[in-house]
């Protein structure tokens, strides 16, 4: 499978990579880039695991490349993926945020079980009771993946601090050529935020502290996160 996979946070990382393709889809009909656009053009494919049991016939007659939306962690992918020359951009949040993220999420979407209050959402959240399980597990699966050769893997921290250097890279990575005004445009249009101090009572920010020690302490996925810099109180 020749596409490209987009794994955690996939509502601000899809607009991102949409900009940064119709951009450069846009210089290449304009005859800017010796490229072939009809070579070049990444299909969307909404995300893997929503909609009806056809999604996956649907999805298999789209032609290379795609772009695929998912939050499944790897142990649910098929096995082919690792395999194939699909290339993988997973992107990850600290917990703290990714759990306020979840609350809206999951308050916004139809489809899911909305949450009372944000106690019984970050019960939920540590307890791994979510639609995609626990984020931990997930977090320490792809930790395993860090180095490899088809899997880039970028943190939200990594880009509160240089948003136009992390799409250079993405851009890079994926074959996408721009002009230099364009990042800046890009990044003010995909700003990223965090807010999970509005929320966090002191106990669970001591709780949520204890559990990111327990499972991901000392990784090299927990310096990308750089949890001490941007999760303590």
């Amino acid at each position: 499978m020749d596409g490209v996979f987009i794994l955690s946070g996939t509502n601000w990382l899809d607009q991102m990579v949409r900009e940064l393709e119709s951009t450069d889809a846009k210089y290449t009909e304009e005859g800017m880039k010796e490229r072939i656009n009809a070579e070049k053009k990444l299909e969307i494919f909404p995300c893997l695991e929503f909609g009806d049991p056809g999604i996956y016939e649907r999805m298999k007659k789209l032609p290379s490349r795609r772009i695929i939306l998912t939050h499944l962690s790897p142990h649910l992918l098929p096995p082919s993926i690792l395999q194939s020359k699909a290339k993988i951009l997973v992107l990850v949040w600290n917990p703290k945020d990714t759990s306020v993220s979840y609350y809206h999420f999951y308050n916004n979407m139809p489809v899911l079980p909305s949450f009372a209050s944000w106690d019984e959402n970050f019960a939920a959240f540590m307890n791994g009771k979510l639609a995609w399980g626990s984020y931990f597990d997930c977090l320490v699966e792809w930790n395993k993946y860090l180095n490899h050769e088809r899997i880039m893997m970028i943190s939200y921290e990594q880009h509160k601090e240089d948003q136009i250097l992390g799409m250079k890279r993405i851009a890079t990575a994926f074959g996408f050529s721009l002009c230099e005004e364009d990042f800046p445009r890009i990044a003010k249009q995909t700003r990223v935020v965090g807010n999970w101090r509005d929320l966090f009572s002191k106990a669970q920010n001591e709780e949520m502290d204890r559990k990111f020690e327990d499972c991901l302490g000392g990784t090299k996925l927990a310096a990308k996160m750089k949890y001490d810099v941007y999760c303590k109180a």
